[in-house]
This record gives C-alpha cells, sequence and structure tokens, in this order.
C-alpha cells in the first residue's frame, strides 16, 4: 500500500478517504456512469461507497481492509473513474 498519495484530479480527501461529487443531465446518464464505475470496481475487486439522488453521485473511496485509509487501490480506482468522464467534466 502506498503512503503519501496525491489525489487525482477532482477528487478531494485525505489519508481516510477520497471523494468526488459527479453532476449529469439526468437520472438516466447518472445511472448509466454508475453501471461503468460497477465493472470497473467489480474487476479491481474493489468497492466504492456512493450516493445517487437524481442526476448526482457522490463516491467515497477508502480501503477498509486497510484500516479504512486511502491506499493505491483507492487512486487507481479514482483514476479510473475519471477516465470514464467526458473532458468537460
Amino acid at each position: 500500500m502506498a503512503q503519501n498519495l496525491t489525489n487525482p484530479p477532482g477528487w478531494v480527501g485525505d489519508t481516510d478517504a477520497l471523494k468526488r461529487d459527479f453532476v449529469f443531465k439526468d437520472f438516466v446518464d447518472a445511472f448509466g456512469f454508475m453501471a461503468r464505475v460497477a465493472l470497473l470496481a467489480e474487476k479491481a475487486d474493489h468497492h466504492p461507497q456512493w450516493l445517487n439522488v437524481y442526476n448526482r453521485v457522490s463516491i467515497v473511496l477508502t480501503t477498509h481492509d486497510a484500516g479504512n485509509r486511502v491506499t493505491d487501490r483507492d487512486v487507481a480506482l479514482a483514476i479510473a473513474i475519471n477516465g470514464l468522464m467526458e473532458p468537460e467534466f
């Protein structure tokens, strides 16, 4: 597990969690994004905490096996999630 990790673009946090809020055109776009994130998370065997309300998705990444600390697994998933976004995000 890495230490002194740098937050990926758009993500805020500290040693306990990385967080990012996403806003979409509507519920369908938000839900589609969540489905794409779910596939990434399952492949990485690293699952986010998240909340969806209509067109908004809030994601929190932390590694429970590391005592709820941010590890390289969280950073890697955040970078992968960023890769799903269009340039305007």
